[in-house]
């Protein structure tokens, strides 16, 4: 086989799910070919560029999974009630839906991702003298990272799923399901084993935040150590693929407990923070303005990106603020499908720069006016056309955003939760403290006297709580916190009993005025709205446009309807998981089953 053949085998493998016929084993027929694509680093690098691929397609994480994954939680939901976000994002999904049920949909190709990871790997480790050539290494160690955080996220939607870490044979071309914990302790040690290959983002091969990195890996080992160790919905060890309801529990192997895995993980995230190489933004407004710039420049708070190329992508197409405007040079509105729910901007504190970031309640209209979007439709503001300064739109939906998959902040909170977990709140108040300053310039004496406030485990886990959901709303990191803490449906109520209150005026809600006003801010790009904050009940003078009737109509009747069930339809503590789908399971030659009540 020809080199260039090698790879593109490598970029085009298909997999059994989709179809039997359509099989062939992609391994070339001689071991010279092996060597020859593997001990090359350009070839080799080639074969990594393929799995980026795989991530970019329409129907991957670029069009299917990102957009989907995360809804709804108790901070996030999908504005409006379109049939196939209604059904997805209010655990309410069948094994037909028409979003992804798919031959070519995100489980098929996350697996052909790790198929890819697979030649890799094993190539790597025949003939790229990885031992010796630091390069090399850092290959092997990128496809031990990409695997691992495929695994994940394949984990986090389906539950147990097959564990394929060799290629694929005709002999293994069918596979049921596994117990996870299998899946999660081969990630974890194969993130061991990447993490000293990697070097520090902007060091060696590292080249980009959409490269892996060693601080990459040692969050997302923490991160994958957190959910193996938490809770989760699972059936009996052992009865994977039988079509069990299951229980939500914690794990039965104790090398997944949080003794065995909590000060290793701890560990990871000390060396990560003892390195130097990546800190805090001090300026939160500007790292999301740089976001919406592809600012893929490592050694910053961004610690690792989606590799989606400058053509790829619609993550602003999906969760900016919604725009129709004509600067975006396109007849149809983009942005605005998901946002913060409407209670979530009033837990924040006023002094909070976060929540006037992350939290916007306006759009921009056609002639690129801007106006309040209403009680009820919140957006993301951390992602905003406005500051794009490259507009990509012509007329298609991509728009090259290199969505974040983590931040230094979240170091820096894992490293606060486990810390609490293992020796109580003194020693984890300095990482909450840090992030909790950042959102507080000018006024840090309150982070301060907050987190100093925080004295015991509980006080401290419940901080921590918090502060993730008003550091990483928008961010879709919340459901699967809410899953490993138990607490999905707990906090997804008591949103419900929020937005109640809301509609009804009552509770914290009693004082809002109906009618609000707003004007342009000095930027020119955003308003201030005059109305949500304590006190502000009075005509605020010139220069305010005013809006009457903003909570409720001209008759009495809120504009928060919460007749119809708006957050889930099922309950989201047995409904957590996506199941897998139809064309997979039919295709799977009777391999497949769904469990979790599918």
């Amino acid at each position: 086989m020809k080199l260039s053949l090698k790879i593109f085998a490598i970029s085009a493998i298909t997999f059994s799910l989709i179809s039997c016929d359509k099989f062939f084993d992609v391994k070339s027929p001689s071991a010279g070919d092996d060597a020859a694509v593997f001990s090359d680093f350009t070839l080799s690098q080639f074969a990594i560029y393929g799995v980026h691929e795989s991530l970019g397609m329409v129907n991957s994480y670029r069009g299917r999974f990102l957009p989907w994954y995360g809804f709804n939680s108790d901070i996030e939901w999908y504005n409006g009630t379109n049939a196939a976000g209604k059904e997805i994002s209010q655990y309410a999904i069948t094994t037909t839906n028409t979003q992804l049920n798919l031959a070519n949909g995100p489980y098929n190709l996350m697996y052909e991702a790790i198929e890819k990871c697979n030649l890799i790997i094993e190539g790597l480790n025949k003939h790229g003298n990885c031992g010796n050539d630091s390069d090399m290494a850092f290959l092997l160690g990128e496809a031990y990272c990409l695997r691992a955080m495929l695994y994940f996220d394949l984990i986090k939607a389906w539950g147990d799923v097959p564990a394929r870490f060799v290629p694929i044979t005709s002999e293994t071309i069918y596979m049921g399901k596994a117990n996870r914990d299998v899946i999660y302790k081969q990630i974890l040690a194969d993130l061991e084993t990447a993490i000293p290959m990697l070097p520090y983002g902007g060091e060696g091969k590292s080249v980009s935040t959409v490269r892996a990195n060693k601080n990459f890996a040692r969050g997302l080992y923490a991160r994958i150590a957190l959910s193996a160790a938490g809770y989760a919905l699972r059936v009996p060890d052992g009865q994977e693929g039988t079509g069990n309801a299951g229980e939500i529990r914690l794990s039965t192997d104790n090398d997944l407990s949080q003794a065995v895995l909590y000060p290793k993980a701890l560990a990871y995230l000390q060396d990560a923070i003892e390195s130097g190489k990546n800190s805090l933004e001090q300026d939160y407004e500007k790292m999301w303005y740089n976001m919406n710039n592809m600012d893929i420049t490592p050694g910053k708070e961004t610690l690792f990106s989606i590799p989606f190329d400058d053509n790829r992508g619609r993550w602003n197409f999906t969760f900016a603020g919604l725009s129709d405007g004509a600067s975006i040079s396109s007849s149809i509105k983009r942005g605005g499908e998901a946002g913060p729910v409407p209670t979530f901007y009033f837990d924040y504190d006023p002094a909070d720069v976060r929540r006037d970031i992350s939290c916007i309640n306006y759009k921009w209209n056609k002639d690129d006016s801007i106006e309040p979007s209403g009680i009820d439709t919140w957006y993301f503001g951390k992602y905003r056309f406005n500051w794009m300064d490259v507009l990509p739109y012509g007329g298609g939906n991509d728009d090259g955003i290199k969505p974040v998959v983590m931040r230094y902040s979240d170091i820096l909170l894992m490293a606060a939760e486990i810390e609490n977990a293992l020796n109580g709140p003194a020693n984890a108040k300095e990482y909450l403290l840090e992030v909790r300053k950042r959102a507080f310039p000018g006024n840090e004496s309150l982070a301060e006297a907050y987190v100093n406030g925080l004295s015991t485990q509980d006080a401290m886990f419940e901080a921590i709580v918090d502060e993730r959901a008003f550091e990483f709303v928008g961010e879709f990191l919340r459901k699967q916190d809410l899953i490993r803490w138990n607490l999905l449906t707990e906090k997804m109520d008591e949103t419900l009993e929020k937005m109640t209150d809301l509609s009804g005026y009552t509770g914290v809600y009693a004082e809002l005025p109906n009618s609000i006003y707003y004007k342009y801010a000095e930027d020119e790009e955003s308003i201030v709205i005059y109305g949500f904050n304590a006190g502000e009940t009075s005509d605020p003078g010139n220069g305010w446009e005013k809006v009457d009737n903003y909570l409720t109509d001209s008759k009495g009747k809120t504009k928060l309807d919460l007749t119809k069930k708006v957050l889930y339809q099922n309950d989201p503590d047995t409904h957590m998981y996506w199941p897998i789908f139809e064309n997979s399971v039919t295709n799977s030659q009777g391999y497949l089953k769904n469990d979790f009540g599918f």
